[in-house]
């Protein structure tokens, strides 16, 4: 839990560091719309792998593999359009899709752990 944390924590660094690159270092308007959706994707699914590990201390163990998935889409995902946005070639938009099969993913195991959590007696 410790490294996935760390993990997580360092996620935020590079979406702020990102998303702040492509507010200020990019011109073009389709180089802006990918690095914004990449960082709106990014942060949300960092916090998702805080509210996941939270999850798991409350007893939702399985929650504690939803930021595996996460992680996976924002290497995937969001590195496909910061890529793209960043001239990288158009056949790594490829790495998109299964990014965002992999957030969804995430978020069916957040599911399943919290109908898994047992009710307080």
């Amino acid at each position: 839990m410790k490294i996935t944390a760390t993990l997580a924590a360092f996620s935020g660094l590079a979406a702020v560091a990102l998303g702040a690159f492509a507010a200020h270092g990019l011109s073009d308007p389709q180089a802006k719309a990918w690095a914004e959706t990449a960082f709106q994707q990014h942060a949300f699914h960092t916090i998702g792998c805080f509210a996941a590990l939270w999850l798991s201390q409350q007893g939702a163990r399985l929650a504690r593999f939803a930021p595996l998935f996460f992680l996976a889409g924002i290497v995937l995902f969001c590195g496909a359009l910061y890529g793209l946005a960043l001239g990288a070639p158009r056949a790594l938009a490829i790495a998109a899709p299964i990014g965002g099969v992999s957030f969804m993913v995430g978020w069916l195991v957040m599911a399943a752990s919290a109908l898994s959590m047992r009710s307080p007696s």
